[in-house]
């Protein structure tokens, strides 16, 4: 069979030589921090299509080859290969925003599949001259590049494995450096203002999201309709994220003076081939028309219909990009320092909760502590003041704080008063979630949660945490689908939500699945992380690995050891479950001991 997908139409369309180099060149990298499981996946759905295997790339094959599952692997109750793919394909969205900005082939993985797409870049020379030092020519302006001008005969088809890389994504690649140096000027106080060019309470330094109407790159009423029809739907569920100002014009104030806080103008195209529907859509900041954000969506009208299909495209739109953790919300805690503005102490607290660090925590509380003190009527402000104290409850040994009652009575006092400023604020009632839950209260924690998750369902963080909380409270089934919906759409930070999918599988009794989700997880995260692996290799008997995991909490935290028995229980509330966790703990090494004197 010959190799599928390689098209040679064009003298600058890749060999499948290039792409083993290419690949290699990714898997050498730095900037590729996927461990080696991750690796094999790449190299595997490569290396099969190569060789025109890919309509056997399945879930079922790749777990079987991949992660040495058995016959019996069933991807809706083990979703492992989705989860991993979406990891793959942010992890390689980061390598050619970094080391591979100006690389040739371009390797992506579009959702939907697992085979990948090798493209071309326009004007890029092959490896061998760049070996040699010499310079491709500059990309001629204009925001499509010459392909817009194109005819069609000049494109290659979606189904090749190889094709042109169209200008919004060079952007994308090019401008990745440019972002991350702009980031500061983008953190400035700033009005924020909708449509009708008043002021909305609250909205005061937030960035603003225009949502300009999706192109219909096909003819006919039909795709008009689906173009108007996505771009109001995106409006429609973006307006929940309280982190974010949604405008449909360039928004201004009463005298038409443009507003001089951060703008992201939210662009993209549809269109029809058959009973398939495909949209592009790209985030640019219109400070210096960088692209931040780009992707491609394919979905299957026939399957769900015109108007769900329209729902389900813009849904994943808009949680990809206004999600917590999101391209929007990421920025080094340092670049934030000396700011008290809303956005600003925003960005500090995803910074914080990526970094981990006591630092990087004290400085995000310090940022909002402030903004608190100025805008003490801001809803989204002091549901974040809220959520730093209950992260010194919930995160002692990784940020060596000792938290006391009083903590935590801070922490749901302000949870509270950011409810009472605005009752349907998703953060603000999960501030209240944490605060109840770890305030021993089960049943108004998971009643905030449940309102929290209704007041926006595509908030990941929402919907994870409130995941976690049902399921700790027993709730695994419903909790566990939460958990594993937030995964799936890239919650953060990364590495975060998995130790909760490890403890979904391990409550189940699957160890072997439990063991994999839990090495997904960030282990340096929160020494908790690796308390979890503990227990799932204690029952495991895989005393070896045990006692590593051991050794690292002796000596990274000791203080965790004599308080185990009191942090499990104040997370996991059925008896049955925690006695589940403390044998495995047992069975590894580690004696479960009596609360000290004074807990």
């Amino acid at each position: 069979m010959p190799n599928a997908g390689v098209d040679r139409a064009g003298g600058d369309v890749s060999s499948p030589e290039e792409v083993r180099q290419q690949l290699d060149r990714i898997l050498s990298s730095p900037e590729f921090r996927l461990p080696e499981r991750a690796r094999r996946f790449l190299d595997f759905v490569v290396t099969e299509t190569l060789a025109g295997h890919r309509d056997y790339l399945k879930a079922f094959t790749i777990a079987q080859a991949v992660f040495g599952r058995d016959a019996s692997f069933d991807a809706q109750q083990d979703p492992c290969v989705r989860i991993e793919a979406g990891r793959l394909r942010r992890e390689l969205e980061h390598y050619y925003l970094t080391a591979g900005a100006a690389d040739r082939i371009i390797i992506t993985i579009p959702r939907g599949g697992y085979a990948p797409v090798f493209e071309v870049r326009q004007g890029a020379e092959p490896a061998e001259m760049q070996q040699t030092g010499q310079s491709a020519p500059p990309p001629p302006p204009g925001d499509d590049g010459p392909q817009a001008a194109a005819p069609a005969g000049d494109t290659v088809s979606r189904d090749k494995a190889i094709r042109r890389l169209p200008w919004s994504r060079y952007w994308l690649l090019a401008g990745g450096a440019a972002a991350a140096l702009a980031a500061a000027a983008m953190l400035q106080h700033a009005r924020s203002v909708d449509t009708g060019n008043e002021t909305p309470p609250g909205s005061v330094g937030r960035p603003t999201i225009v949502v300009e109407r999706f192109e219909s790159a096909s003819g006919g009423g039909a795709a008009s309709d689906i173009s108007q029809g996505i771009t109001d739907d995106i409006i429609e569920k973006l307006v929940p994220f309280n982190d974010i100002v949604v405008a449909a014009a360039l928004p201004g104030n009463r005298d038409g003076e443009i507003s001089s806080q951060p703008i992201y103008a939210l662009r993209g195209s549809i269109r029809l081939e058959g009973g398939t529907l495909r949209s592009t859509a790209r985030l640019v900041r219109r400070a210096d028309g960088i692209v931040i954000w780009a992707n491609n969506y394919d979905a299957d009208m026939e399957v769900q219909g015109i108007l769900k299909t329209q729902a389900s495209l813009a849904e994943e739109i808009a949680t990809a990009v206004a999600r917590p953790f999101g391209v929007i919300f990421q920025a080094d805690t340092a670049s934030i320092a000396g700011s008290a503005d809303a956005f600003s102490c925003i960005l500090a607290y995803y910074s914080y909760r990526s970094e981990m660090t006591a630092q990087a925590q004290g400085a995000a509380k310090s940022c909002l502590q402030q903004a608190a003190e100025q805008m003490p009527d801001d809803s989204n402000v002091v549901a974040f003041l809220s959520l730093t104290h209950l992260d010194e409850f919930r995160f002692p040994y990784q940020l060596n704080t000792k938290p006391t009652a009083a903590t935590l009575a801070t922490a749901r006092e302000l949870a509270e008063r950011a409810v009472h400023l605005d009752p349907k604020n998703a953060r603000a009632l999960q501030a209240l979630m944490l605060a109840n839950f770890f305030g021993n209260d089960p049943a108004e924690a998971l009643r905030a949660g449940e309102a929290a998750y209704a007041s926006n369902s595509n908030d990941t963080e929402v919907a994870g945490e409130y995941g976690l909380r049902l399921a700790m409270s027993g709730k695994w089934d419903r909790g566990c689908e939460l958990i594993s919906e937030a995964v799936g759409k890239n919650a953060g930070p990364q590495g975060y939500y998995e130790v909760g999918m490890a403890l979904c599988a391990f409550m189940r009794g699957d160890t072997q699945a439990a063991e994999l989700w839990s090495r997904m997880s960030d282990l340096n995260y929160n020494p908790m992380h690796r308390l979890v692996l503990l227990s799932i290799l204690g029952t495991l008997g895989k005393a070896a690995e045990a006692k590593e995991q051991i050794d690292w909490i002796e000596a990274r935290s000791p203080g965790l050891i004599p308080n185990v028995r009191r942090e499990v229980v104040r997370r996991l509330a059925r008896i049955e479950d925690q006695e589940r966790f403390f044998n495995g703990l047992e069975a590894a090494g580690l004696p479960v001991q009596n609360d000290p004197p004074g807990n």
